[in-house]
This record gives C-alpha cells, sequence and structure tokens, in this order.
C-alpha cells in the first residue's frame, strides 16, 4: 500500500475511533445516571427498614446528597465606605430621575458606591422536568443576586440559574437551572414531626460543600424570633443539628430520607453555631414552592384586621380594653381594628376569635399563618366572643394586598366646626363632637351608619386624641361599656369616665372601625 493510502488507511480509523469514543462516553454517562437512580430508589425502600443508627445516616446521605446544591452568590452591595453621605443626602444631590428607586449618581461615584459582595449559600433540587431542574433554597442566599453559580454533587458547574420567583416574607426562593442527570428530593409531611425526632442537615457551611450533621428537634412552632420582621411568617422548626454560614436553603432532612424543613438561621452571638438552628417547615416550603413556580409570586388569604393575643397583649392597653369588655372567657385574639375588606360587617372590634375552622386559637402568629395558607374565596369559619357570647361567625378570605399595613389606612381632614357640636369633657382629650347629621354623613363617607354616633369634628394640634391617631370623620359609637347614638351620649359617657384612667373608644370611619384607647394628660 502506498504511503498516502497508509495515512488514509489510518486516519479513517482513527475518526472511527473518536466517534465510538464519543458516542461510548455519552452512553457511560447515561449507565452511571440510570446506576445511580436505581440506587436512590433501592436505598428508599431499605430506609423503612434499616434499625442500626449509623446504618440509618449512612442510607440517608446516599438518597439526599444528590439533590444538594452549592450556590455561590454574587450581588450588588450599596456601602457608602468611600463617600461622606447617607441615603438621604445622596437623594438630595442626585435625584432619583429614572424611577429605579436609586440616587443617580454619576459612574466614578457609582463605582465606589455599589461594590459587588460574594456570598454562599445551599439549595435542594425538589422537581425535575424536561431537562430542568428546580431549586428550593432561602431569599437570603439567591435574592437580589447578579450572578449565580450552582455546584451539583457530582461536581458539575452550572452558571444560567434562573431566579423564578423570591418571597421574604417566608424567606424562600425558587432558581431553575438547564441541566440533565440529576435526582430530586422528596417532600416530607412537617406536621408529623415531634420533639426528640432524629434529623438531619445538608449544605454547604462555610463552603464545604456536601456537609452534612445530624441532632433531633428541639422545637416546633417557634416564633416572633424576629428574623423574618414584623410582617414574616415565622413558624420555624427549632433544631441542634449544627447549622453555620452556608448551610441556608439546603434541606433538612428525617430518617425516611425526606426534606421536611429548609435550613434558614441560626440563634448565635458570634455568628458560628451555639446549639440553636432554625429551618422552615415543609409543609411551608411546599406551598410556597408551588406557588413561586407556577405563578412567579405568591397569594396569601387575607383577613383585613388589626389584633392582638388576650395573654401576653403586646399592646400595653389591651388590658384595658378587655377590662371595659368585662372578657373573662378563653384565651384567644382580640380584634382591634376591622378596616372596609374581608371582613367589613362580620368581625366588629372587641370581638375576640377564639376557634379557627374548628381548632382553638390563642396566638396571633399561628393565626396569620393559617389565613396566609388559605386560598382567597374560600371560608374561614371563627368562633368569637362578642358582649360575651359565644357565636359563630364566617369569613369569606379575601386576597392580601403587596402592601397590607397601607390597606385600609385611615385617610385625615382638615379639622372644621359645626353649629351642633356638644362641648364637654372631650375636650380634655382634645376632640369637638357633633351629630350624625346627612351633611357630615356624606362629607365622611358615614352614609352606611345606621345606629348613629357622635362625629368627630375638630381634634386639637398634639392632644391625646391626635397622638392616639383620631381624625376629623371618625365616629364614636360606644364609650367604654355604652353604646352612643349622639354627640350629647358622647359627652355625657365621656364625663362619668375617669379619664386619668384611661378610656376605651369604638370608633367608625370610612375605612372601618376600629378601638382606641385614650387617657388625659395629668394636670400640673
Amino acid at each position: 500500500m502506498k504511503p498516502f493510502g497508509r495515512l488514509a488507511a489510518g486516519s479513517a480509523v482513527f475518526v472511527t475511533a473518536l466517534v465510538a469514543a464519543f458516542f461510548a462516553t455519552g452512553l457511560v454517562k447515561d449507565v452511571q445516571f440510570a446506576s445511580a437512580q436505581k440506587q436512590v430508589e433501592a436505598t428508599r425502600e431499605q430506609l423503612a427498614q434499616v434499625e442500626d443508627l449509623a446504618t440509618v445516616f449512612r442510607q440517608v446521605g446516599k438518597a439526599v446528597e444528590p439533590s444538594v446544591v452549592n450556590i455561590n452568590v454574587t450581588k450588588s452591595a450599596r456601602t457608602n465606605a468611600r463617600l461622606p453621605f447617607d441615603d438621604e443626602m445622596l437623594r438630595r444631590f442626585f435625584p432619583d430621575r429614572d424611577g429605579d428607586g436609586e440616587p443617580d449618581m454619576p459612574d466614578e461615584l457609582e463605582e465606589g458606591f455599589n461594590r459587588p459582595q460574594q456570598g454562599t449559600g445551599s439549595g435542594v433540587i425538589m422537581e425535575v422536568e424536561n431537562g430542568s431542574a428546580f431549586i428550593v433554597t432561602n431569599n437570603h442566599v439567591a435574592g437580589g443576586a447578579t450572578e449565580m453559580v450552582i455546584t451539583l454533587a457530582d461536581g458539575r458547574t452550572i452558571d444560567n440559574a434562573k431566579v423564578i420567583g423570591t418571597d421574604p416574607k417566608t424567606d424562600l426562593a425558587v432558581l431553575k437551572i438547564d441541566v440533565d442527570r440529576v435526582i430530586a428530593a422528596k417532600w416530607g409531611n412537617s406536621d408529623q414531626l415531634q420533639k426528640g425526632d432524629w434529623i438531619m442537615a445538608f449544605g454547604s457551611p462555610f463552603g464545604y460543600i456536601g456537609s452534612m450533621t445530624h441532632g433531633i428537634v428541639s422545637a416546633l412552632n417557634r416564633h416572633n424570633i424576629g428574623i423574618l420582621g414584623t410582617m414574616g411568617y415565622e413558624n420555624f422548626i427549632q433544631v441542634d443539628a449544627p447549622i453555620n454560614p452556608g448551610n441556608s436553603g439546603g434541606p433538612l432532612v428525617n430518617v425516611r430520607g425526606e426534606v421536611v424543613g429548609i435550613n434558614t438561621a441560626i440563634a448565635s452571638v458570634t455568628g458560628g453555631f451555639a446549639g440553636v438552628g432554625f429551618a422552615i417547615p415543609s409543609n411551608q416550603a411546599k406551598v410556597v414552592y408551588t406557588q413561586l413556580k407556577d405563578k412567579g409570586k405568591i397569594t396569601r388569604g387575607y383577613l383585613g384586621i388589626a389584633i392582638d393575643e388576650t395573654k401576653n397583649p403586646r399592646n400595653p392597653n389591651a388590658k384595658m380594653v378587655l377590662e371595659t369588655l368585662d372578657y373573662k372567657g378563653p384565651d384567644g385574639i382580640l380584634v382591634w381594628e376591622v378596616p372596609t375588606g374581608p371582613s367589613s360587617g362580620v368581625l366588629e372590634p372587641g370581638d375576640v376569635i377564639t376557634q379557627l375552622n374548628g381548632k382553638p386559637i390563642t396566638d396571633v402568629q399561628a393565626l396569620r399563618n393559617v389565613i396566609a395558607a388559605m386560598a382567597p374565596d374560600t371560608e374561614a369559619k371563627l368562633q368569637i366572643v362578642r358582649n360575651g357570647k359565644t357565636q359563630d361567625v364566617t369569613v369569606k378570605i379575601g386576597e392580601q394586598p403587596d402592601e397590607p399595613l397601607l390597606a385600609g389606612g385611615r385617610r385625615g381632614s382638615r379639622p372644621r366646626g359645626d353649629s351642633t357640636e356638644e362641648q364637654s369633657s372631650a375636650q380634655t382629650l382634645g376632640i369637638r363632637l357633633s351629630d350624625l347629621s346627612d351633611q357630615l354623613a356624606q362629607r365622611h363617607g358615614l352614609s352606611d351608619v345606621e345606629q348613629g354616633g357622635a362625629v368627630i369634628t375638630q381634634v386639637a394640634p398634639n392632644s391625646p386624641a391626635q397622638q392616639a391617631g383620631i381624625r376629623v370623620g371618625d365616629l364614636i359609637t360606644r364609650v367604654d361599656k355604652q353604646s352612643v347614638t349622639s354627640a350629647k351620649e358622647a359627652s355625657d359617657a365621656l364625663a362619668k369616665a375617669d379619664l386619668s384612667k384611661g378610656v376605651v373608644l369604638q370608633v367608625t370611619s370610612r375605612d372601618g372601625s376600629r378601638i382606641v384607647t385614650l387617657r388625659a394628660r395629668p394636670q400640673r
């Protein structure tokens, strides 16, 4: 054979070998992935039968670790370390002209002010479909990220992660990555957890990828911790399994290899683990995950009332209100205010909610959590105590607005006099009263009020009434225990009250009804 022929033949053999090697590599990967899937399925079947504790931990690790990811995040962090300005001064010098909510600074200042900040967290793949995987993590990990690099359990890195949705009120986020050959974890039922149950926490503490710790459930239903702020929905699982920076967003798992929580925070003075960790229950996380994945946002139920607890209330005036109501019933939730909204015409200020859908309710956060999880237009069956009598009412759940604190906010109006005003000790509180005439009813949006009352036509500046949020146009319908239908009745009732100790008013406005407590200033 001529040299050229031998060279051509050799090249053909070499190309054929390359093609064969390429397909063989793909085949090997498919075989390896299929083997990994079978191993996970077989392991899960064995978990129900193993009794040796060390074996349980090892088996859970094998079943869960393929689903756990590390998330390296870059965020644009605002810092004025190089600038002698605070945010307010910046807004004065550089107004927001483009409407993005940030001061429009020159480029050279912007670069020094917005510095990239890097961090690391964890996540868990909870669903795989059509060449994509969906990851649950914390909002404080992925929210606001400008760049993300996902490292899978097998070492592959993915840099095309997309934030599908975030929910700061539960500190959860959902990411989507385009990837194949990955295995999803399984949701567990966090309602079945009990104090003392063994649990395992997975993640990347301090960046150490593929870490696993174990411990027990220390407590359930932890709230009012302050991690998520006043508008957050806290209902944490407390665990003693070591959770450190970098564990955030990783799964908390039971002995069956099921995800029963999402690791979120630690209670620590130094920033390191001190024996107390917190995880979001899976039943709460799953609802948020599903809505974010399907709609990119969260829709929550809403009663639209201001509330406090009858036991250990946060409002220092709640005790005065309960004494005025002669409430001696079971612990429950005191209704302070009923703005115009889902509960209008059903609940009244001074009602005490004792049951929700047949279950006792004594905690504000528990009530908020249950209502938030209910779909708008469904019905909540409440047991309440009103004027000493127990009754059942039904409220049609509304959809929570983006800013619930602003919904139903009271409107102010300029003080003005009226010829029919009754002058009384009400002036001590800084208010002037008038009967509810057709003119006043139309002016202040009180045309639907049937029982009458005393219209507040003037509020003195810096008076006890103004400081308590009383506005011109508010209608007093009750003074302590006495219903009032006119300015004279209200004035007489106020004259009988010991204003130095305080008086409880029920007030109605165009925005709804509420309870207000007023106390006269001591005489000097």
